[in-house]
């Protein structure tokens, strides 16, 4: 007997949850609509302007034209207050001989001779005269088809490309990682695959020290040797990643703006208004400028107050252990105060339906320094050490699929003039050595619950 899926899940309380395939289908159905759209969007675009215009420019056949007869194509659309506007394009009877027949006809009005001046169009009628010779192409296909220009409707072709291009994208990524977890069970989603991998290497588990299954491995906190002290912490900086995220969609959406600003310029510089291209330029450019906008303003947060360095002086660390930082603040202006606080960090990833959420919660934090009213010149930056000590109960580091703890020294400055900042600088800590398998490490208690 088939049995359907079941809308609803489990019951919990006076609630039911999502039942997960309905959950996998919608979400399918979702994306495939997204697909077909573009594939059909792409497709009209393809079937009615981006093949006639190639096959214009290579499969059309020469042919020498003779004026007969001149004349203009008026289009008109209608708007919503009920006004009808009025385009034209200059359009030549010609006479020309197509395998070997004499033929005659009225040329194909190009795009690029489209204007809503009658004037103009009239004036470029007039640069022809009856009578005259030009060159002109047939259609092989339909000798009855003739032009007396060619060319490619360039921002077309780029609109054919972007818009299908990301709902094709974006539609069938999506539709594929539906069906790759459709009948799988949680646990065999949560595996992660080589080509999740590639495409996700975040989303790997750290590498593990050889000896300590389930702890970091700090191969990457001893390459940078410091100024001073052994090591030079790396930072961890979201907002960093965040930035180059908004400066390359405002460089890529401006420099799409920029190439259809140009070709609408060359357009209204030629007599020709191209309707449906300045109607695009107007949203096209309200993002482009609340992109820079954006960038502008996290590029001034992030550069108003100078780097931050933390050196220490061993890793890897041990509970129990003593260890000396140095941490050098550059940059102009007036700090409030500047301090270093230890911190262990707990996160844990799981499921809440079809989404994967992932919470964190400082669980622990004690002060290491703190410096106060600094004045900082350009050129120069401040110096300040400090101790740092890991708790002997302390909680080494952990990394795995869904669950991890984590140590870093956070520095968090108040400037005068600026928001406040805080710079993160992970640290591994390793299990005591003197402890061995009898006696673990104790856990903390948001690790135990």
């Amino acid at each position: 007997m088939v049995r359907l899926p079941r809308f609803f899940g489990k019951k919990r309380g006076h609630r039911r949850t999502g039942s997960p395939a309905w959950a996998s289908l919608g979400d399918g159905a979702f994306h495939a609509v997204l697909l077909a759209a573009g594939l059909v969007f792409g497709g009209l675009l393809l079937s009615g302007v981006a093949v006639p215009e190639w096959r214009m420019n290579h499969d059309f056949l020469p042919a020498t034209c003779t004026i007969l007869g001149k004349g203009l194509v008026r289009r008109t659309a209608m708007e919503p207050a009920g006004t009808s506007p009025s385009t034209w394009q200059p359009c030549l009877r010609v006479s020309y001989t197509a395998d070997g027949r004499p033929l005659e006809a009225w040329s194909r009005p190009s795009r690029s001779t489209l204007t809503s001046d009658r004037d103009v169009a009239l004036d470029k009628l007039s640069a022809w005269r009856i009578g005259d010779t030009i060159p002109g192409w047939y259609d092989p296909a339909d000798p009855g088809t003739i032009v007396i220009e060619r060319g490619y409707n360039w921002w077309m072709w780029l609109l054919a490309l972007l818009l299908p291009g990301a709902l094709v994208a974006f539609g069938g990524s999506g539709l594929a990682r539906t069906m790759r977890r459709w009948g799988r069970s949680e646990e065999r989603c949560a595996v992660p695959s080589r080509l999740t991998d590639i495409l996700d290497p975040l989303a790997a588990v750290p590498r593990q020290a050889p000896d300590h299954p389930g702890v970091p491995s700090c191969d990457d906190m001893m390459n940078s040797p410091g100024t001073f002290l052994a090591y030079r912490l790396p930072i961890e900086s979201p907002e960093s990643w965040a930035l180059l995220g908004f400066g390359l969609f405002a460089l890529l959406w401006n420099g799409v703006l920029a190439v259809l600003a140009v070709g609408a310029g060359l357009d209204l510089l030629g007599g020709r208004t191209d309707w449906l291209l300045l109607t695009l330029l107007v949203p096209f450019a309200v993002v482009g400028i609340a992109g820079i906008a954006v960038f502008a303003r996290g590029l001034l947060l992030a550069t108003a107050v100078g780097p931050t360095q933390l050196e220490i002086s061993a890793q890897p660390l041990r509970p129990g252990g003593t260890y000396e930082v140095l941490l050098a603040q550059g940059g102009s202006g007036t700090l409030a105060s500047l301090e270093m606080t230890l911190e262990l960090e707990e996160q844990a990833t799981f499921r809440q339906g079809t989404d994967t959420r992932t919470e964190r919660l400082t669980v622990w934090r004690q002060p290491i320094h703190a410096w106060h009213d600094l004045s900082l010149a350009p050129g120069t930056r401040f110096e300040g050490r400090a101790t740092v000590t890991i708790p002997e109960a302390a909680m080494h580091s952990f990394a795995s699929e869904h669950n991890a703890a984590r140590w870093s020294i956070a520095v968090r400055g108040t400037s005068v003039r600026w928001p406040p900042f805080t710079r993160t600088f992970p640290l591994v800590v390793f299990p005591a050595e003197s402890r061995g398998k009898a006696a673990m490490p104790a856990r903390s208690r948001g690790a135990a619950s």
